[in-house]
């Protein structure tokens, strides 16, 4: 009796529930919602492509090391990297003299401990220290940034759809805001305008705002596309330092399976070769 009590309950629920699906279903079908301001404004990241691109992607060591030229220069004021040390720089091309001294001329020093008082300090980095972050807490990350904390870019372009031409968009796609965005999209004290952005507005201010904002050591015309360009390489890099790697790995094991696949297909053929002619006597 108590099972048969238990089944009735149970296909209950299950009626119910249908039920109510199929009631959801058809008031989404007869009134579908309506699109948002965000969905009619809002445009995808702009086509990119980076040397990194692709099973045979490698990494530009000349761009990387632009791009980490605006990320010191521009981004590191508000941007922590902190998944990266400044060792990780021989990876792009500098050489252990010039990670030694981006390591102890960095603006900011790294947290440290006076060993004689037991009290906080800072001492100039050094290159097995990862980037200090600009703001000792994201309490004063806010009060500096319109309330906004600004998100660390060790991963960006991983965390983010659309990746590295995301970021690349966003950071060329400041405009003012188009004529017929409805008043409550309208940025407001401190917000800025981008479609790129998921909701319209950013606290962030356009960072790469001007020409030759930043002077490439290499002679590079420092434009705003080239600076967004160039800042989005060194953030896939960033975030995926072994890509190289990986992707020679990926070749090498394609290359083992191929032969080990052949092989397997000959040793297949040499032991069953005699079954076969045993079998074709027996049938004759």
């Amino acid at each position: 009796m108590v099972r048969i009590f238990g089944i009735l309950i149970g296909l209950f629920f299950s009626g119910w529930l249908l039920v109510s699906f199929g009631m959801g279903a058809v008031e989404y079908i007869s009134n579908p919602p309506a699109e948002t301001a965000e969905h009619e404004f809002h445009k995808e990241a702009k086509e990119i492509s980076f040397t990194s691109d692709g099973p045979l992607g490698k990494f530009d060591r000349q761009q990387l090391q632009r791009g980490f030229q605006v990320y010191k220069e521009v981004c590191a004021a508000c941007h922590s990297l902190r998944l990266v040390a400044f060792r990780n720089l021989e990876e792009i091309g500098y050489n252990e003299d010039e990670v030694k001294a981006i390591a102890a001329n960095w603006a900011i020093q790294t947290p440290d401990i006076d060993p004689a008082t037991g009290e906080m300090s800072t001492r100039p980095s050094l290159p097995a220290d990862k980037f200090p972050k600009p703001f000792a807490n994201n309490v004063a990350a806010a009060a500096a940034n319109n309330n906004a904390i600004p998100p660390d870019l060790s991963l960006m372009t991983k965390a983010r759809e659309g990746g590295a031409p995301y970021v690349y968009s966003l950071l060329t796609g400041y405009t003012d805001p188009p004529a017929n965005l409805p008043e409550a999209n309208q940025p407001g004290p401190g917000l800025h305008y981008n479609p790129y952005f998921a909701n319209l507005n950013l606290a962030m201010a356009p960072p790469l705002a001007a020409e030759d904002q930043v002077s490439y050591s290499d002679g590079t015309k420092a434009s705003i596309n080239q600076m967004a360009e160039d800042v989005s390489a060194f953030l896939i890099w960033s975030a995926e330092p072994k890509l190289e790697e990986r992707h020679q790995a990926g070749w090498a094991v394609l290359a083992f399976l191929l032969i080990a696949t052949i092989l397997a297909y000959l040793s297949y053929r040499t032991i069953w070769a005699d079954v076969k002619a045993e079998k074709k006597k027996k049938a004759a």
